[in-house]
């Protein structure tokens, strides 16, 4: 603004100085500078504008870096109570389970000393009694034992839980206390089930290569050998899958086994007849 009225001052002087200075030329040069004058302030307000505008988007942006952070956060914090939820269930329900069996094996213990207690009184009518006896009675010791049934049905919710290390060990527990039993198969097939939702590939090769060897006539033969092939493709061991699971093609073709194992070599590009 100095700037310019030195300047109209010193075009002032110059035309007077020329001697041809009139009073509309000067009007038209003042005229002009105010233009001038006016044109500058407009300029001044629209950059103070702009700077304004430029710094409340820098805030903004700010702002909203503080609030992404501050989300992410939130949300990784959200993530590790769920986990710890998880556990905590996961360790609930296998407290419950060992629970269970105790009071299994509790209520199993009492009706053997009740039924021994009846025994003992049926052949020694004053050993059960306050009164003093001449012999005394000794009541053989017993190790607690569960109903087999009750062990391999609460295995197998272990299973359908996911807890498959808890299977695993009521399913062997089972197979040892009732090797002849119709559900040792069964079992035996579970705990390779097992150790396949475990990723345990190998491990589970071994127990499915039990279930045909031990028990050579059973339903649970099919699914043994076709998750015999399912594990060596997921160790990497392509060949080795394809033959266990064209054997099972060959050999069982008309089980619901065969209809999968024709459906992965298909995946696998092997045709199959």
């Amino acid at each position: 603004m100095k700037t310019l009225r030195s300047v109209w001052i010193l075009a002032a002087a110059t035309l007077a100085a020329a001697g041809c200075v009139s009073t509309s030329d000067f009007e038209q040069t003042q005229h002009q500078v105010a233009e001038l004058q006016d044109q500058i302030a407009n300029i001044s307000r629209t950059t103070s504008s702009k700077a304004e505008v430029q710094d409340v988007n820098v805030r903004i942006a700010e702002q909203t870096e503080m609030l992404l952070r501050s989300n992410a956060t939130l949300v990784g914090k959200v993530d590790d109570i769920e986990s710890r939820i998880q556990s905590s269930q996961g360790s609930l329900e296998q407290s419950a389970h060992r629970m269970d069996r105790l009071a299994q094996q509790l209520a199993q213990v009492q009706r053997e000393l009740e039924e021994l207690r009846a025994r003992v009184a049926s052949l020694h009518p004053g050993a059960i009694s306050g009164g003093a006896s001449s012999s005394e009675v000794t009541v053989p010791a017993t190790a607690p034992s569960a109903d087999p049934s009750q062990i391999y049905q609460a295995a197998y919710r272990d299973y359908q839980r996911g807890n498959f290390d808890l299977a695993i060990e009521g399913f062997t527990e089972f197979i040892a206390s009732s090797p002849e039993s119709d559900l040792a198969d069964n079992a035996a097939y579970w705990i390779g089930e097992s150790l396949f939702s475990q990723k345990k590939y190998r491990d589970a090769i071994a127990q499915f290569d039990t279930v045909v060897t031990r028990y050579p006539r059973s339903d649970k033969v099919p699914g043994a050998l076709l998750k015999k092939g399912y594990s060596y493709i997921s160790l990497g061991e392509r060949a080795q899958g394809i033959v266990q699971l064209q054997y099972v093609v060959h050999e069982h073709p008309r089980s619901q086994e065969a209809a999968l194992a024709r459906q992965r070599l298909s995946q696998l590009g092997v045709e199959t007849r």
